[in-house]
């Protein structure tokens, strides 16, 4: 697939050849679905805790005698049927954890590239220079680039031109800078765009050949 390589003014610099086996695999849902099931449920912490009735304070002296009352029996005020008593059934701290073979997870994000890429919401750059780390200057950019879509911006590798990128991108909501190395499903179906400088190339193919 050919593409066209842009320059931070929007103006078309000259052409490149995306390699096929990323940004021409086959689209599989399915699989796009399960690697970022995957990736939300590990993101979870599951942390959550209450308390049950071995946890609440007092309670230790059966309420009334067994018979003769006429009421229902009861052994603890600190059961779940009374107030102030402790759950039943209630969130404990537990794993969300699930798994998925590394081939799997990048046929995933080799179909989302080539959705991303047959939509044409692959911008490529020919670099990003800024004359110095602003936020304005960044916003000009992107919406010469990619409009008002919201955009990921992949970054090739951590030198001074790119930290400019890194600090010019912070303060804009809906930019994003990433690690080429670092890309992932949920970012590329969460934005519009995925800005990619032709630096990144080799990175991605690196990762997903």
């Amino acid at each position: 697939m050919e593409a066209t390589v842009y320059n931070m003014q929007g103006e078309k610099v000259r052409t490149v050849q995306l390699p096929a086996e990323i940004f021409e695999a086959p689209i599989k849902t399915d699989l796009m679905h399960q690697a970022l099931v995957r990736q939300q449920a590990n993101a979870r912490l599951g942390t959550h805790q209450t308390k049950t009735r071995a946890d609440v304070a007092g309670g230790g002296k059966k309420p009334w005698r067994q018979k003769g009352t006429g009421r229902a029996r009861q052994g603890s005020s600190r059961s779940p049927v009374w107030k102030g008593g402790g759950g039943a059934h209630t969130p404990h701290p537990h794993g969300y954890t699930l798994q998925m073979p590394r081939q799997m997870r990048r046929a995933a994000l080799r179909s989302a590239l080539t959705v991303k890429a047959q939509d044409a919401s692959i911008v490529l750059l020919d670099g990003m220079p800024l004359a110095e780390p602003k936020t304005r200057l960044m916003a000009q950019a992107l919406e010469k680039l990619v409009g008002g879509c919201s955009a990921l911006i992949l970054i090739p590798v951590k030198n001074e031109e790119y930290e400019k990128v890194i600090r010019s991108t912070n303060n804009i909501p809906d930019a994003k800078t990433l690690m080429a190395s670092y890309l992932n499903i949920r970012d590329i179906l969460s934005f519009d765009k995925i800005i990619l400088p032709v630096e990144a190339l080799d990175v991605i193919a690196a990762n997903l050949a």
